[in-house]
Order: structure tokens, then sequence, then C-alpha cells
């Protein structure tokens, strides 16, 4: 049960806590961009990344090649990343609360089907690696899978919604079979779009297992206004998702809007879900695994607890993007998808254990 509602500041112990995540967090972003196939020392690395930032005046033996690396590649890709890990954290975080389900994740809903038939379709129709915008902007790296997979997500999300209306309410249980048949119908569309075009098979099997190869600023651009789009209404919304967990018989003798604070919620995760998807495809655990546990260390409160998944979330797919670009030899990549999954299922072994544990 959640702890008592108040809006006095965090205990010390919790607030340090989140500001050690945090920092920890942060400093992950430049520590992440020394790793990679190309071998740039340390000092360097540095160097350019303080120049990028304006905290250093550019030097004369900076290799324009080395620069291109770090703050093309290197930081880009890390930036989506975090922002994309932070973004299925909050959202897991949310469905858990809104779901009163400790199993829900941010495709629960069939947002994650949704995008993927949406990016299944592109590639389908060809239009996977054709540029959106022609020329040298920074734009010009995007191509027509993003918009599919967010196009994709917000329409099952609709379906969703007027699937779950029962009486003109949206009610838990409703919410999760909409998902479920929603999730289950496209799923079937997917695998009838691979049947009927072998060639498309091993691109969209490669995006359904997530990666960030090939991502560079133009989808951190795209991605951040549905980041920002998602992240105001969760976190000024923490006090009331506290009290839906309660129940929602509670939360209305409490003076909540059941209806309409679970409407703007549920659209606000999945846009969260839905943006995250688009641009790097299916990830899953992350969403899972990071508000299980957060909620083991600062308790289940929503108020410090959602920035901590979406701090601890970033810094999760960060570091699981470095494992999954570093462990292959020669250059070649793990679809990052793979690496969450080999995390996340031996932390719920170890979960399981622990309350079985308790429960003898």
């Amino acid at each position: 049960m959640p702890e008592p509602l108040t809006r006095t500041t965090l205990p010390a112990s919790r607030g340090g806590l989140l500001l050690l995540i945090a920092a920890v967090s942060v400093a992950s972003l430049v520590a992440a961009c020394l790793f990679g196939p190309v071998n740039i020392p340390v000092g360097r690395v540095l160097g350019i990344l303080a120049q990028g930032m304006g905290l250093a005046a550019p030097g004369p033996d900076t290799d324009p090649l080395w620069k291109a690396v770090v703050l093309d590649m290197r930081l880009s890709r890390v930036c989506l990343s975090w922002l994309v890990g932070a973004a299925l954290g909050l959202s897991g975080c949310v469905f858990q609360g809104l779901l009163r389900n400790p199993l829900a994740d941010p495709f629960t809903l069939g947002v994650s089907a949704g995008a993927a038939f949406g990016a299944s379709l592109a590639i389908f129709l060809g239009l996977a690696g054709r540029r959106l915008i022609e020329g040298s902007g920074l734009f010009s790296g995007l191509d027509a899978l993003p918009p599919a997979g967010m196009l994709g997500a917000l329409a099952a999300l609709t379906a969703v919604i007027l699937l779950a209306r029962a009486g003109g309410r949206l009610k838990r249980e409703t919410l999760v079979l909409g998902g479920i048949v929603v999730a289950t119908f496209l799923s079937a569309l997917i695998s009838l779009i691979k049947s009927l075009d072998e060639e498309s098979v091993a691109g969209i099997v490669f995006w359904i297992m997530g990666s960030f190869q090939g991502r560079g600023w133009a989808h951190v651009l795209v991605f951040v206004p549905y980041f920002l789009l998602g992240l105001a209404p969760v976190l000024l919304l923490a006090r009331e998702l506290d009290l839906l967990s309660l129940g929602e018989t509670q939360a209305r003798q409490l003076g909540v809007n059941v209806s309409r604070v679970r409407l703007i919620l549920l659209v606000a995760a999945s846009l969260l879900a839905g943006a995250a998807v688009s641009v790097s495809g299916v990830i899953g655990f992350v969403g899972l695994m990071v508000p299980h546990l957060m909620r083991l260390i600062l308790g289940a409160e929503h108020r410090p607890l959602l920035p901590a998944c979406g701090l601890a979330g970033g810094m999760l797919l960060l570091w699981a993007d470095v494992l999954a670009r570093t462990i292959p030899p020669h250059g070649a990549e793990l679809p990052v998808g793979v690496v969450t999954a080999l995390l996340g299922g031996p932390f719920f072994c170890l979960l399981l254990r622990r309350r079985a544990g308790g429960l003898s």
C-alpha cells in the first residue's frame, strides 16, 4: 500500500537516494561515449565532449574523424538510448500503478504491437531506408520507420480505448482485455506480412528485436517532443496515481475524477512507449524490471518513484546498448532487446525466489 500522501518535501534518505541515482545516470551519459569500435583515447573523448558542449575551445590537434565519431555517432546514440530507456521506465511505472498489476509493462495495451505493425508495414511497402528529407541537414538521416511506428502505436491505443469504454467509463479490466485483443490481432497481421514477403522477414525481425544501430540526432529530435508531451502529465498527476493505486472507489471518495485522470495517464504513458518503440523497435523488460527495482529501493509513492524510474531506465538501456555494440567482434552488434532480456530474466528469477522465501 502506498505511503501517506503529502506535498511536503521528501525524507532525507529517499531524497539522497534519488540524487545519487540522478548523478550516476548523468555520469553514465559521459562514460558511455568512451566505448566503441573506433579506439579513441579517453582524454581525447572527454576533450571533444567538452568542446561540443562549449566548455572548452577547439584544439588545433583535434582529429575531425574522431570528433565526428564522438559527437555525431556515439553521443547521439547515447542520448537516444537514455531517453528511450527513461520513457520505458516511466511508462512501465505508470501502467503498473494505473492497472494495479505488477506484471504490467509499457506494452500491455498493445502499443508495442501497434508500433511494430506500423514499422512492418513500412518495411513491406519498401519504405525502410527511404529518407523523408533529402539533403545534408540535421533531419536528413530520418527514414520512414519512426513515423510509421508512431502512427501504428497511436492507432492501436485508439482501438484499445474504443474497445475498453464500457458504460462510458474506462475500467482497468476492460483495458487489459482490449489490449490483449488488439495486440493479438496486430501480431497476426505482422505474421501475415512476413508470409507475403519473405524478403522483408529479416528486416522486420531485426527491427522488432530492438536496436539503435544507424540512429542519430534526427531520431533524437523526433523523439523529444513526444517524450516531453508524455512526461509532463505523468509527473503532474503523480499524487492522483497514488490514489488510483488504492482502488477506484477510494480514489473517487478522495475527490479524483477517475475516468479523466485514468485517460490522461493512459494516453501519456502510451505516448512515451509508442515514441520509444517507433525509434528503437521493441525492447522488453526495461519497463517491467526498473519499476520493480526502484520500488524496492524507494517505496511505492509515485512522486519520487516516477523520476527514479526514468533515470534508472535511461541508465539501464544506455549500458545495455553499450554491451550490444561492444561484445561482438569486428564492429558487429547484438539487438539491444536481446541484452535486456538476458538481464531481465535472471532478475525476475531472483525476485521470485526472494518473494517465495518471504512467503514460506
